[in-house]
Protein backbone atom coordinates (compact mmCIF):
# COMPACT_ATOMS: atom_id res chain seq x y z
CA UNK A 1 0.00 0.00 0.00
CA UNK A 2 1.56 3.09 -1.00
CA UNK A 3 -0.19 6.61 -0.26
CA UNK A 4 0.15 10.15 -2.12
CA UNK A 5 -0.59 13.22 -0.83
CA UNK A 6 -2.09 15.97 -3.97
CA UNK A 7 -2.70 19.36 -2.75
CA UNK A 8 -3.13 22.69 -5.12
CA UNK A 9 -3.41 26.25 -4.43
CA UNK A 10 -2.35 27.24 -1.09
CA UNK A 11 -1.79 30.59 -2.08
CA UNK A 12 1.79 30.61 0.46
CA UNK A 13 -0.46 29.06 3.20
CA UNK A 14 3.01 27.19 3.74
CA UNK A 15 2.25 26.17 7.50
CA UNK A 16 -1.26 24.12 6.08
CA UNK A 17 1.02 21.85 3.43
CA UNK A 18 3.73 21.02 6.74
CA UNK A 19 0.41 20.42 8.86
CA UNK A 20 -0.62 18.16 6.45
CA UNK A 21 2.32 16.33 5.47
CA UNK A 22 3.17 15.83 9.20
CA UNK A 23 -0.40 14.48 9.92
CA UNK A 24 -1.02 12.10 6.82
CA UNK A 25 2.21 10.80 6.50
CA UNK A 26 2.08 10.02 2.15
CA UNK A 27 4.97 8.18 0.79
CA UNK A 28 5.01 10.56 -2.06
CA UNK A 29 3.09 14.44 -2.50
CA UNK A 30 2.26 15.98 -5.55
CA UNK A 31 1.35 19.94 -5.65
CA UNK A 32 -0.39 20.88 -8.50
CA UNK A 33 0.94 24.92 -8.39
CA UNK A 34 0.19 28.22 -7.30
CA UNK A 35 1.83 27.58 -4.05
CA UNK A 36 3.12 31.07 -4.38
CA UNK A 37 6.62 29.78 -2.20
CA UNK A 38 10.25 30.04 -3.48
CA UNK A 39 10.74 26.83 -5.60
CA UNK A 40 13.99 26.46 -3.38
CA UNK A 41 11.80 26.26 0.11
CA UNK A 42 12.56 23.00 2.06
CA UNK A 43 8.96 21.59 1.88
CA UNK A 44 9.42 21.04 -2.14
CA UNK A 45 12.27 18.50 -1.21
CA UNK A 46 10.42 15.61 -1.37
CA UNK A 47 7.53 16.80 -3.95
CA UNK A 48 7.01 16.85 -7.25
CA UNK A 49 5.77 20.14 -7.93
CA UNK A 50 4.38 22.29 -10.84
CA UNK A 51 4.16 26.13 -10.75
CA UNK A 52 0.44 27.96 -11.25
CA UNK A 53 -0.19 31.09 -13.29
CA UNK A 54 0.19 32.82 -9.70
CA UNK A 55 3.71 31.50 -9.37
CA UNK A 56 5.63 35.07 -10.71
CA UNK A 57 8.44 34.27 -11.66
CA UNK A 58 9.01 30.55 -10.23
CA UNK A 59 11.75 27.90 -11.85
CA UNK A 60 9.24 24.90 -11.15
CA UNK A 61 8.09 23.36 -14.12
CA UNK A 62 4.84 23.83 -15.83
CA UNK A 63 4.16 20.25 -16.14
CA UNK A 64 5.96 17.28 -14.54
CA UNK A 65 5.26 13.65 -15.62
CA UNK A 66 6.95 11.17 -13.00
CA UNK A 67 7.17 7.46 -13.08
CA UNK A 68 5.87 6.91 -9.70
CA UNK A 69 5.31 3.56 -7.56
CA UNK A 70 5.14 1.72 -11.50
CA UNK A 71 2.67 4.48 -12.93
CA UNK A 72 3.02 7.62 -14.97
CA UNK A 73 1.38 11.11 -13.50
CA UNK A 74 0.93 13.95 -14.92
CA UNK A 75 0.58 16.87 -13.00
CA UNK A 76 0.15 20.30 -14.07
CA UNK A 77 -1.67 23.23 -12.94
CA UNK A 78 -4.18 23.15 -16.22
CA UNK A 79 -4.28 27.09 -16.27
CA UNK A 80 -2.86 26.33 -19.95
CA UNK A 81 -5.36 23.24 -20.69
CA UNK A 82 -8.21 25.23 -20.05
CA UNK A 83 -9.82 22.96 -17.48
CA UNK A 84 -12.60 25.94 -16.14
CA UNK A 85 -14.34 24.88 -19.21
CA UNK A 86 -13.82 20.98 -19.88
CA UNK A 87 -11.04 18.54 -19.55
CA UNK A 88 -10.23 17.43 -23.45
CA UNK A 89 -6.85 19.27 -23.61
CA UNK A 90 -5.70 17.28 -20.30
CA UNK A 91 -7.02 14.19 -21.90
CA UNK A 92 -5.57 14.67 -24.84
CA UNK A 93 -2.18 15.33 -23.28
CA UNK A 94 -2.80 12.53 -20.83
CA UNK A 95 -3.24 10.09 -23.78
CA UNK A 96 0.01 11.17 -25.58
CA UNK A 97 1.73 10.78 -21.97
CA UNK A 98 0.08 7.44 -21.38
CA UNK A 99 -0.53 8.72 -17.98
CA UNK A 100 -2.82 6.66 -15.33
CA UNK A 101 -3.23 9.59 -13.36
CA UNK A 102 -3.73 13.39 -14.06
CA UNK A 103 -3.25 15.81 -11.27
CA UNK A 104 -4.62 19.54 -11.51
CA UNK A 105 -5.75 22.67 -9.68
CA UNK A 106 -6.60 25.93 -10.78
CA UNK A 107 -10.32 26.23 -10.78
CA UNK A 108 -10.36 25.80 -6.67
CA UNK A 109 -13.03 22.97 -6.98
CA UNK A 110 -12.46 19.13 -5.66
CA UNK A 111 -13.18 17.26 -9.01
CA UNK A 112 -12.55 12.99 -9.87
CA UNK A 113 -13.17 11.40 -12.42
CA UNK A 114 -12.22 8.67 -14.62
CA UNK A 115 -12.12 9.38 -18.14
CA UNK A 116 -10.36 7.76 -20.90
CA UNK A 117 -8.86 5.38 -18.77
CA UNK A 118 -7.33 8.13 -17.12
CA UNK A 119 -7.95 9.35 -12.95
CA UNK A 120 -8.31 12.73 -12.84
CA UNK A 121 -7.97 14.40 -9.73
CA UNK A 122 -8.41 18.04 -8.61
CA UNK A 123 -7.52 18.19 -5.00
CA UNK A 124 -9.24 21.30 -4.69
CA UNK A 125 -7.58 24.37 -3.37
CA UNK A 126 -6.37 23.80 0.49
CA UNK A 127 -6.83 27.46 1.06
CA UNK A 128 -9.21 29.54 -0.86
CA UNK A 129 -11.90 27.17 -1.67
CA UNK A 130 -14.66 27.03 -4.34
CA UNK A 131 -17.74 25.96 -5.48
CA UNK A 132 -20.10 23.33 -3.70
CA UNK A 133 -17.41 22.16 -0.97
CA UNK A 134 -16.04 25.82 -0.10
CA UNK A 135 -18.02 25.55 3.51
CA UNK A 136 -15.18 22.74 4.51
CA UNK A 137 -12.60 25.60 4.18
CA UNK A 138 -9.77 23.69 1.66
CA UNK A 139 -9.57 20.39 0.69
CA UNK A 140 -6.74 17.62 -0.78
CA UNK A 141 -7.12 14.57 -1.75
CA UNK A 142 -5.04 11.29 -0.16
CA UNK A 143 -4.84 8.76 -2.81
CA UNK A 144 -3.82 4.86 -1.47
CA UNK A 145 -2.91 2.57 -3.85
CA UNK A 146 -3.25 -0.84 -3.26
CA UNK A 147 -2.60 -4.30 -5.88
CA UNK A 148 -6.30 -3.90 -6.65
CA UNK A 149 -7.48 -0.38 -6.22
CA UNK A 150 -7.07 2.93 -5.81
CA UNK A 151 -9.03 5.37 -3.18
CA UNK A 152 -8.98 8.81 -3.91
CA UNK A 153 -9.83 10.23 0.16
CA UNK A 154 -10.46 14.00 0.38
CA UNK A 155 -9.64 15.92 3.77
CA UNK A 156 -10.02 19.40 4.99
CA UNK A 157 -7.75 21.94 6.50
CA UNK A 158 -7.98 20.10 9.97
CA UNK A 159 -6.64 16.36 7.70
CA UNK A 160 -9.66 14.71 8.75
CA UNK A 161 -11.40 12.86 6.20
CA UNK A 162 -14.68 14.32 4.37
CA UNK A 163 -16.89 11.29 4.99
CA UNK A 164 -19.11 11.81 1.69
CA UNK A 165 -16.02 12.49 -0.56
CA UNK A 166 -14.20 8.77 -1.13
CA UNK A 167 -14.32 7.59 -4.41
CA UNK A 168 -12.79 3.76 -5.51
CA UNK A 169 -11.42 2.30 -8.94
CA UNK A 170 -10.98 -1.19 -9.03
CA UNK A 171 -7.91 -2.04 -11.49
CA UNK A 172 -6.41 -5.28 -12.46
Amino acid sequence: MTKWLVVSDNHGDRDILVSLKAALQPDTIFHCGDSEMAADDPWFKDAYAVQGNMDFGSTLPMVETPFVDGRRVLLTHGHHDDVNWDLTKLKLRADQEEAAFVFYGHTHQLAVDQVGGHIFVNPGSISQPRGEYERLGGTCALITLTDTAWTIQYYDRQAQPVSDLMFTFNHA
